[in-house]
């Protein structure tokens, strides 16, 4: 195995409706978050259940991440809404 060559790190990880995720200020500061699928606004077919990114070895960068809106944020997924926090 030559491990040299690789220039991407492909994350894969099934939540089983245990996906956290918390929306921040420009303090780092939580003001929303959701538990349960995956977000709707997430990369690849993921069905509720998986977060897939693709990582850029040199940069850091999720390549598969696609520029996201405030309308993308509203609603996590179709049936859920951010919870205060």
């Amino acid at each position: 195995m030559n491990i040299s060559k690789a220039v991407v790190v492909r994350v894969v990880a099934k939540c089983s409706d245990l996906c956290s995720v918390t929306l921040l200020d420009s303090n780092n500061a939580p003001i929303a978050q959701h538990n349960g699928y995956v977000p709707d606004f997430m990369p690849g077919e993921h069905y509720g259940d998986y977060v897939e990114l693709d990582i850029e070895l040199a940069t850091g960068k999720v390549l598969n991440w696609k520029e996201l809106s405030r309308k993308d944020l509203q609603k996590p997924t179709d049936n859920t809404e951010w919870e205060r926090v």
